[in-house]
């Protein structure tokens, strides 16, 4: 395959359509959102404090502001940082053919190599933000198609970074090759479904997905040379960037209802739906019995000792939602994960695999759910797959609240002017700064 498509794809003028900006616009925000939700987990806090100490900048042109911290770091320490912070609180994007999440990496990489760039305007950054969701989506659909093993989202969304990074610093056709090839090889190609059994703050991979795609970018650009990525010029890869330009993947990604890991997604909707449509109260429930697809089924069992562990369940928040009809920050973090009302649902809740449901893995995310009442009533959702996607959109309306929950410990004010650049990131008029400059202070 050759690369010189990809590569004018990239660093040309693509004509974009304001559909996929729009979503891009929308995808960002939410993305920020889930970014201030995180400031205050373990894992954020981990990830910032060490940038901060061991990925130090030695000049200002080469360092970034932490998102929601207001220290700084390097581009590429600020760049992990911040796609750690977000990976670890299971809220953001997502797309289904890649299995993966492509915004977690790409956001806080183009917050880090905006910094040094106070001339960029938002319309421009947002265009770099679509094109890095482009070619994230076929790096990963070219690896899953390629190779055995299911690889985390870090593999591939790295090669976006490179991608994204390379047009901010308006390097050649030929240091971007070498940029996407280093990002490729040292790529974190690890096995997602070790993660799911050991559910930790490694979470998806996207935090060194973001670091290696910001070194490969600056490193690319002094002279480091690397292989062609296979993924992204292989002969294999042909079919998988052929339309590129053409059908804007970007359109397509899913927003998350819940903050909780996409595959429980379905069996939340499905349960939800029985809720909507039928009145008892949590103490009702003599069992729930889940039907879903086979990663849905290894998401951890019990009562969660972590918040990875919260994040990674399909019980738990199913106990959680049959309380308190939504799932929340609070619901997974802190005292929530010692919830005795949720510990109580537990053990009524069983969950098998359905083949049915994983033949149709990953273009959804299907499950069934039945309610058996103590009183002997039996409710069945029917086959629901999870909302949030082009098949079942979240309005804008719900995408705003959710930020608004998201966003609950700013200021009303800060939040309100937050949203609000949403739609102002079309304006060529408007600096990209203008929004950094509400990100970048401490919460």
């Amino acid at each position: 395959m050759s690369f010189e498509p990809v590569a004018d794809f990239i660093l040309g003028a693509p004509t974009i359509p304001d559909t996929a900006l729009d979503m891009g616009a929308t995808l960002l925000l939410d993305t920020i959102g889930i970014a201030a939700a995180a400031n205050v987990m373990p894992a954020g806090r981990i990830a910032r404090d060490h940038v901060v100490n061991f990925h130090a900048a030695a000049s200002k042109e080469n360092a970034a502001r932490l998102m929601f911290d207001g220290r700084s770091a390097s581009i590429p320490g600020a760049a992990f940082a911040a796609a750690t912070q977000i990976d670890n609180f299971d809220g953001h994007d997502g797309y289904n053919p890649t299995k993966g999440h492509i915004g977690c990496a790409v956001v806080p990489a183009l917050f880090a190599f905006a910094e040094p760039r106070p001339d960029l305007s938002a319309r421009d950054a947002l265009v770099a933000l679509v094109i890095a969701y482009e070619v994230s989506a076929r790096a990963a659909i070219t690896l899953h198609a390629t190779v055995s093993d299911y690889h985390t989202s870090g593999a591939w969304n790295a090669l976006g970074v490179a991608a994204l990074a390379a047009r901010l610093m308006d390097m050649s056709p030929d240091r971007l090759r070498h940029a996407m090839g280093i990002a490729e090889y040292h790529g974190p190609r690890s096995q997602m479904m070790r993660e799911i059994a050991n559910p930790s703050m490694l979470h998806d991979g996207s935090g060194m997905g973001a670091l290696v795609g910001s070194m490969s970018a600056l490193l690319a650009r002094d002279g480091f040379t690397g292989a062609p990525a296979i993924t992204a010029e292989g002969d294999e890869a042909t079919p998988f960037w052929a339309d590129l330009g053409q059908d804007w993947t970007v359109e397509k990604n899913y927003i998350k209802p819940y903050p909780i890991c996409r595959w429980a997604h379905g069996a939340l909707d499905a349960l939800a739906s029985i809720l909507h449509d039928h009145a008892f109260s949590a103490h009702d429930v003599a069992s729930i019995e889940v039907s879903t697809f086979a990663e849905s089924a290894a998401l951890a069992p019990g009562m969660p000792d972590s918040s990875e562990r919260a994040q990674y369940s399909l019980p738990f928040p199913l106990a959680v939602l049959l309380l308190y009809g939504k799932i929340g920050p609070g619901h997974i973090t802190g005292t929530g994960l010692s919830d005795p009302r949720v510990a109580e649902i537990l053990p009524r809740i069983s969950v098998r695999e359905e083949p049915r449901h994983s033949v149709r893995f990953p273009s959804g995310r299907w499950s069934d759910v039945s309610v058996t009442l103590f009183n002997g009533d039996s409710f069945h959702s029917g086959d629901v797959n999870a909302r949030g996607g082009p098949e079942a959109p979240m309005a804008l309306g719900e995408v705003k609240e959710k930020f608004r929950t998201m966003t609950a410990a700013l200021t009303q004010d800060r939040a309100e002017a937050l949203w609000q650049m949403r739609e102002r990131m079309m304006d060529p008029e408007m600096p990209f700064s203008a929004l950094a400059g509400l990100v970048a202070p401490a919460i």
